[in-house]
């Protein structure tokens, strides 16, 4: 009886703490692993174009290239217009016609600046002159072909006996002087931006001569004969030399009454025009 008592009293606790257990595992709440999430990124901040944006902001993709393209094409316009043949108003009237021989000049005058300032350009619509005002627009006629074209007087020349007007390369094929080199024309003035008569500033150019040292003694000799004139010589394009006299006051008839009285074996003496 006492070993059957003492044997039940260890099963009693056993059995009383297993319940226990049981009790606290039942009503406790399961503990969950710490996760570390980041914190999620700000929100994008976007500008939406205020009207205070300059317009090269607020223009739309491909305007810049079409911006060029206008550039372009307004060089390209600039570009013809400069080498067109110019233009006068219907029912011009020539003012004087002078008839005479006209050669072509080309390289190696081609890319150099002319006697109006401007660079020469042979493929466009000009010609030089010695005496017709610059900036004048005369009509040219080949008297052999009868084609006609205006050209602009942007230069002095020809310097050679017996020729009166030195057309571009491009005036040169219209006009049917670029084969045959010289041809017998009209030249008819239409527009002049000075008299023709009247005014201007003049000088006596001689040459061409085949050294320097030709051309320097010639100058000295005029240096020393007419005082109050500005001699120089300078070297043409083409390699050969030039004396050019300007008179006191650049005036006409002193240009002309110094022509007359110049003579040289080396070289021609011709009036010129320098405005």
């Amino acid at each position: 009886m006492r070993l059957h008592r003492a044997a039940f009293v260890p099963c009693a606790v056993i059995l009383i703490l297993l319940f226990t257990i049981l009790l606290l595992t039942g009503c406790g709440h399961p503990k969950q692993a710490r996760v570390n999430v980041p914190p999620p990124p700000p929100p994008v901040a976007t500008s939406e174009p205020s009207s205070t944006q300059s317009p090269a902001t607020l223009r739309p993709e491909g305007a810049a290239k079409n911006d060029r393209l206008t550039g372009s094409a307004s060089r390209e316009e600039e570009s013809a217009a400069r080498l067109a043949e110019p233009t006068i108003p219907a029912g011009t009237t020539p003012l004087t016609t002078e008839i005479g021989r006209a050669s072509w000049y080309g390289p190696p005058y081609h890319n150099r600046r002319g006697s109006n300032g401007e660079v020469y350009n042979m493929n466009a619509m000009t010609a030089a002159h010695r005496t017709l005002p610059l900036g004048s627009i005369v009509r040219v006629t080949n008297l052999k072909t009868g084609h006609a074209a205006l050209v602009r007087i942007t230069d002095r020349g020809p310097f050679i006996p017996g020729r009166v007007l030195d057309l571009s390369l491009a005036a040169a094929r219209k006009l049917d002087v670029y084969l045959p080199g010289v041809a017998e024309v009209k030249v008819e003035v239409m527009q002049t931006p000075a008299p023709i008569e009247t005014g201007g500033k003049w000088a006596v150019q001689i040459g061409g001569f085949p050294d320097e040292d030709a051309a320097a003694k010639l100058a000295d000799r005029l240096t020393r004969r007419y005082r109050a004139a500005k001699v120089l010589r300078f070297a043409s394009p083409a390699g050969d030399w030039w004396v050019r006299v300007r008179v006191l006051g650049d005036d006409r008839e002193r240009a002309r009454k110094l022509a007359s009285e110049t003579e040289t074996p080396e070289g021609a003496v011709f009036l010129v025009r320098l405005d």
